[in-house]
């Protein structure tokens, strides 16, 4: 499937897309993991609502606060050494989660575990900024959101047989070990420079080449980060994220307890949902590439004016039907037309910052964590105070439209100004400075 969503499943950088692809699956294995567990650990340990909240979210919040930092890391030291620590620490603390015997201890694992796999995103998108000629970058993007929704597709049913025949403490024994595989076999292959990689072909280098801006890494200057434009792109992230958690978090437990289906049938349709996603997410890269090519910039990455706002409309439908099939498959619906932006949202940071792509969107990403920090408190607090499911759901969806009206104001043809920008303008500078100086000074 994902060979289909690009022009040409030939040479290194696809290769590395699928290592990208691969590593989207685990890494939401490994998060939705503990939505489709939370039912049982909510039970054996005895936590209530808001409890169940705060542990879905505390990860959350540890991964917005350190992502900034892990992508800058990724633009200096580079997607190899960066990515392998993110993945042996996440796998780590993932399997961690699985020895949790009390409330505090597993808020401490999970906090740990955003610690470590903060950056994860960041990183792949830093690599694909060097290994991607420009016109390929939204396919890339959308082939590597495609595995993060079929991870969370995945991770439903595979929980629920390993929590019948194991019980939910083995799941994350088992599911922190994939992801020290695949990083072994990150380490031994890929390389930071595709010019370093023994099988990159000259035919591919110079398919490469012409298609990137940038040789170089350089930072984003530190005053852009409060230019107007990424704080635009920053809190349309944060709505997008604030509507994505409640698919990845609470999605199981509203379609048991919400619209009384069984353990098994919640974990079936929540995989259904997030495989729904995952196609319309591959789908939204190769419409962002088309509509750039087609119609420019501003409109090619304005794919989220129209699809969270049309998103938001069906989550009220659902708020409003009583009907728990027609509710599940509205779901489906609502969760993959909002993931038609995804890709749009990722590569602009890669339209607006270049080869300084990794701190752009560990920027960007930071406020779309954040957004999914709050979307399961909010739900959490809702439910226990209201007892009422459909109030989460008016509120995303007010979320969804204000998306909407953020992305059409954000102009991805604006550039950040980089550190390699600086030193270009240098030169002239002191070509500048030299020249009004006397010649005795000069001398």
């Amino acid at each position: 499937m994902m060979a289909a969503f690009m022009p040409s499943s030939r040479g290194s950088r696809f290769r590395l897309l699928r290592f990208a692809f691969i590593l989207s699956i685990i890494t939401y294995i490994d998060r939705v993991c503990i939505s489709t567990a939370a039912p049982a650990i909510r039970q054996e340990l005895g936590l209530s609502t808001v409890q169940v909240g705060w542990m879905f979210s505390v990860f959350t919040f540890a991964y917005a606060f350190f992502e900034i930092p892990s992508g800058w890391l990724a633009d200096v030291m580079g997607p190899r050494r960066m990515m392998t620590r993110i993945v042996i620490w996440w796998s780590a603390f993932t399997m961690a989660t699985g020895l949790a015997w009390n409330f505090a201890v597993l808020l401490a694992t999970r906090f740990l575990f955003g610690v470590g796999e903060a950056g994860a995103f960041p990183t792949v998108s830093r690599s694909f900024s060097r290994w991607f000629p420009r016109r390929e970058v939204g396919n890339a993007h959308g082939v590597l959101f495609m595995g993060t929704r079929f991870g969370g597709a995945l991770a439903p049913p595979l929980v629920v047989a390993i929590m019948a025949l194991a019980g939910w403490r083995m799941s994350f024994f088992i599911f922190g070990s994939l992801g020290v595989i695949w990083g072994v076999f990150w380490w031994k292959w890929y390389r930071d420079d595709p010019r370093d990689h023994a099988g990159t072909t000259r035919e591919e280098l110079e398919i490469i080449r012409k298609g990137i801006e940038q040789e170089h890494a350089p930072t984003i200057e530190w005053r852009e980060f409060f230019s107007g434009n990424l704080l635009l792109i920053c809190l349309m992230y944060f709505c997008v994220g604030y509507a994505f958690y409640f698919y990845l978090t609470w999605l199981p437990t509203y379609l048991k307890e919400a619209r009384g289906f069984s353990t098994q049938q919640a974990g079936l349709l929540a995989g259904v949902i997030l495989f729904a996603g995952g196609v319309a997410t591959a789908m939204g890269g190769r419409l962002t590439d088309f509509l750039v090519r087609r119609y420019g910039l501003r409109i090619g990455r304005s794919v989220g004016v129209v699809a969270m706002p049309a998103s938001g409309a069906i989550l009220l439908i659902v708020a409003s039907t009583e009907n728990s099939i027609v509710a599940a498959a509205l779901l489906a619906m609502a969760a993959a037309t909002a993931d038609l932006c995804v890709s749009a949202c990722w590569t602009m940071c890669h339209d607006v910052a270049g080869d300084a792509a990794g701190t752009a969107t560990g920027c960007m990403n930071t406020f779309g964590n954040l957004g999914g920090a709050i979307s399961p408190l909010v739900v959490g607090y809702a439910v226990q105070w209201w007892g009422s499911w459909s109030t989460p759901l008016v509120v995303t969806a007010g979320v969804c439209a204000l998306c909407g009206l953020l992305t059409l104001t954000i102009d991805p043809t604006k550039r950040l100004r980089t550190s390699e920008d600086a030193l270009k303008r240098a030169p002239t500078l002191i070509q500048s400075d030299s020249r009004s100086l006397p010649t005795e000074s000069r001398l």
